[in-house]
């Protein structure tokens, strides 16, 4: 009898991630650590945790991994690492250090994990970073990822609620790459799609952090497998609303047609499940709904900044060459955290 054909690709990336309701039913439910030196932890829902030293130095931890979305190891090995890397950049901090997280068959070629490695290495080195060592572990499946650290001044972190109410809400990178992987698996994404995806999901937010940086940033986060909506949700915070504009959403243009098609990942409908009774929809599409909704792997930031500050950092933000524009508004809070309204 022949051994099991074991199989690279089942489909990954952060839809492989617990489901936000569930993630959070869990950490309520631990013990608070008061330490005055961590300046953010997980209570907040934030991408890193980050810790002071000194008065003027703090450092911000991360991990992240998971399961291939892609068939192609060095493609995966470059997207697991920038979106590990992409927690440090929504904090605003700079990648000093990374371990490789890796779990791998060991009945599979090991040039394929070679692959893998090299293209998580080649993405630290982009960050400046350097890749001090890592951890493997046999497993059934494939799974790549990165421990990441990373230093920043205490005063300057990009807390993903720090938002104020009059503030814009910037998008860096397009939506749907999680609704195209998903009908790329059955054969039926388009070549410019999965380009467009896999050059969004390879694309290291360091550019895009080093751009808002510069400007009146009151809050930031990355987009990744909780989804624009749940993510823009924990930004709000209980504290403020928001108002989305969808005409202004960018999203990889042949995502209409998948969700037609119901390409669509259960990460997605638990994301809905989550938050949907926060959101208000005026004049939506099913399909904007699910880009919405879609779990992103190594996705853009979402940054919320000073009106005044808005129109210029777009057109920064726009020289880096993926679809990017200002979505919306942050507004005094109202009965729901969200409204999204459509009107072409």
């Amino acid at each position: 009898m022949e051994p099991e054909k074991i199989v690279f690709c089942k489909g990954g990336g952060c839809t492989a991630k617990l489901g936000p309701g569930a993630l959070s039913r869990v950490l309520e439910k631990l013990p608070k650590t008061y330490d005055p030196n961590l300046l953010i932890g997980y209570d907040s829902s934030d991408d890193g945790a980050v810790y002071q030293l000194t008065d003027d130095l703090a450092i911000v931890q991360t991990l992240d991994f998971f399961p291939p979305m892609v068939e192609d190891p060095y493609i995966f090995g470059q997207i697991a690492a920038a979106n590990a890397l992409s927690d440090i950049y929504a904090m605003g901090g700079e990648v000093k250090t990374a371990l490789n997280i890796v779990c791998f068959p060991e009945a599979m070629d090991l040039n394929i994990l070679g692959r893998i490695l090299q293209g998580g290495s080649e993405k630290v080195q982009e960050a400046g970073g350097v890749l001090a060592g890592g951890h493997s572990i046999a497993d059934q499946d494939v799974k790549y990822g990165l421990s990441v650290t990373g230093v920043l001044h205490p005063k300057q972190v990009f807390a993903n609620n720090g938002c104020q109410e009059g503030d814009v809400l910037l998008l860096t990178k397009p939506l749907g790459v999680g609704i195209v992987c998903t009908a790329s698996r059955v054969g039926e994404a388009s070549k410019d799609a999965m380009d467009l995806a896999i050059r969004s999901m390879t694309t290291l937010n360091k550019y895009a952090s080093e751009i808002v940086k510069k400007y009146r940033t009151h809050g930031c986060t990355d987009v990744t497998g909780f989804g624009f909506l749940v993510h823009l949700c924990e930004m709000l915070g209980g504290r403020y609303s928001a108002l989305i504009e969808a005409d202004s959403i960018p999203f990889i243009p042949e995502c209409l047609e998948y969700v037609e098609e119901f390409y669509l990942t259960a990460a997605g409908q638990r994301n809905r499940n989550h938050v949907e009774d926060q959101v208000r929809f005026i004049g939506c599409s099913f399909a904007i709904e699910e880009i919405l909704y879609d779990a992103q792997t190594s996705g853009g930031l979402l940054v919320s900044m000073a009106e005044e500050d808005g129109k210029q950092a777009l057109e920064e933000l726009k020289q880096l060459g993926l679809p990017c524009n200002i979505v919306g508004r942050v507004v005094k809070k109202e009965e729901k955290a969200v409204t999204v309204r459509q009107t072409v």
